[in-house]
């Protein structure tokens, strides 16, 4: 694909970017090779491979579920004004 003079100054002016203009030639020829890159990528035939999460296959090393600190929970809701079935009971606001 061929990206033309034109094309990198409308580029330039959208991403605020000041280019010289002998630099043009330059940025045209470097994002023409970019773009033929990316057409090469989509031609490549990925219907038989599964999508990854990760390029590398790592496995995530999880701890043991184990319980860590004790059910404060009766503590705290002795605190509470009022509390029915283990839930706070906090007066209407909205109406």
């Amino acid at each position: 694909m061929s990206i033309e003079d034109s094309d990198i100054k409308k580029i330039a002016h959208l991403a605020r970017i000041g280019i010289a203009d002998g630099d043009i030639p330059g940025y045209a020829k470097e994002l023409s090779n970019i773009m033929d890159l990316v057409e090469q990528m989509n031609a490549v035939d990925t219907e038989s491979i599964e999508p990854m999460a990760h390029p590398l296959h790592a496995v995530q090393r999880l701890r043991d579920d184990v319980v860590s600190e004790p059910d404060l929970r009766e503590a705290a809701q002795a605190l509470a004004p009022e509390t029915e079935a283990g839930l706070y009971l906090v007066p209407k606001v909205i109406e």
